[in-house]
């Protein structure tokens, strides 16, 4: 590719490590997974010098299996080595001497342009011994998952790459600290990693100038999926308006549809709606309008789809894929499907309502032992709260009022 691997050259030509963390610091690059976190003080966190354990792992989540988002999967195909040239950065950054790409099953084709990638880069001498005469070493392996939602949490993850069941483990410790077979071990999305020969190559003054946003610096990969005209993914400057997106980029809603709701980062992020189309697309915004930027993947909802049919269709999903591990996800979630599933048959009653609204809170954070349970709830709880008069028409006509509804959904 053109320029690639020039930000590895002149790093390892004469940056230390340590300056490497500062400069992607100072660039203002938040986690592209979700979380948000500025990632070179994440790096941060990693134990340096003398003293520090010999063996550091870093590890791209490639495990992309929120619902509607599919962002690093177009990273991944249209050019597998800007990943491994962040990867090979972040490694040199952390003092890594292993790394992994941890690649989600069913991307096949991303797999076999990845697997030819980093042997092409061990045969142009970018992995391996001695890396440009540098004298620092770095293995790269890739690694595909078995198809589970819960390994994209960043500790069943490494749980599941130590053969184990892929369950989210106690914090503290931290990875940081002690990650992958007890080892400081850094996880970043794909996005966030692709990020870094940029910044590198650049400076960190130039990757904020890309941004819209105040709090974040770069670009974006944002995508939007559902009933409009063109659904796609773009690179865009972090914080453009979700109004641009949607009926700019995206090209409006189908003929005959109009705009019901949205959910701005995937699956597991509150709706938003039309209230809410000239709110700037960035982690801060986001938040202050009720939901999350997530992996910035937008879902749209048309009026002309049962919002109780489509939550049933996400809860469907969360109870299928909770890990079983602690009690209020593993029997609360199938709970939530079965009572959204009766009001969608026009079997639902009053209390059932009630029961829901129960369930958003006891499943909400710090009632459960990782974040899938309260991820889950937050489609239900505002669905609740923006479409209340959906819900209550299934349980006064005793049927879905959509004319379509047998059904999309199951």
């Amino acid at each position: 590719m053109k320029g690639g691997y020039a930000a590895v050259r002149r790093a390892l030509a004469g940056i230390s490590p340590e300056n490497v963390q500062q400069v992607v610091k100072d660039s203002g690059l938040k986690g592209r997974g979700g979380a948000g976190f500025n990632t070179g003080m994440k790096w941060s966190f990693v134990p340096m010098g003398a003293g520090a354990p010999r063996t550091k792992y870093l590890i791209a989540n490639a495990d992309e299996m929120e619902p509607g988002t599919f962002k690093d999967r177009m990273l991944i195909e249209g050019n597998p080595h800007q990943l491994i040239e962040g990867m090979i950065l972040a490694a040199y950054a952390i003092q890594a001497n292993i790394s992994y790409v941890f690649l989600r099953w069913a991307y096949r084709y991303a797999a076999q342009l990845l697997q030819k990638s980093i042997q092409e880069a061990y045969g142009a001498g970018y992995l391996g011994v001695n890396i440009l005469g540098s004298g620092y070493n770095l293995d790269m392996r890739l690694h595909t998952g078995v198809g589970r939602y819960m390994c994209g949490e960043e500790t069943a993850l490494l749980n599941a790459l130590e053969g184990k069941r892929a369950t989210p483990r106690a914090k503290p410790p931290f990875p940081q600290v002690s990650g992958l077979f007890g080892k400081p071990t850094i996880v970043n999305n794909v996005e966030t990693l692709s990020c870094i020969p940029h910044i590198v190559n650049n400076g960190a003054a130039w990757f904020k100038s890309l941004s819209q946003s105040e709090d974040d610096g770069g670009t974006k990969i944002y995508g939007v999926s559902g009933k409009v005209r063109s659904p796609g993914a773009w690179e865009l400057p972090m914080g453009v308006p979700m109004r641009e997106l949607i009926e700019e980029y995206a090209g409006g809603m189908k003929d005959g549809l109009g705009l019901k709701g949205v959910l701005p980062g995937g699956a597991s992020t509150d709706f938003l709606t039309s209230e809410h189309l000239d709110i700037k697309m960035d982690f801060r915004s986001v938040s202050a309008a009720g939901s999350r930027l997530g992996t910035g993947t937008m879902i749209v909802l048309d009026d002309a789809t049962c919002p109780v049919g489509f939550v049933h269709n996400l809860q469907h999903f969360f109870a299928q894929e909770s890990c079983g591990w602690c009690t209020p996800c593993r029997e609360g979630l199938p709970w939530v499907e079965k009572v959204l599933l009766s009001i969608e048959k026009g079997n639902g009653t009053e209390e059932d309502l009630q029961l829901l609204e129960m369930h958003t809170q006891m499943l909400g954070p710090g009632n459960t032992f990782c974040a899938l349970a309260p991820g889950a709830m937050e489609p239900l709880q505002s669905a609740l709260k923006y479409f209340r008069a959906d819900f209550d028409d299934h349980i006064k006509e005793k049927k879905c009022p959509y004319s379509h509804a047998d059904h999309l959904y199951r």
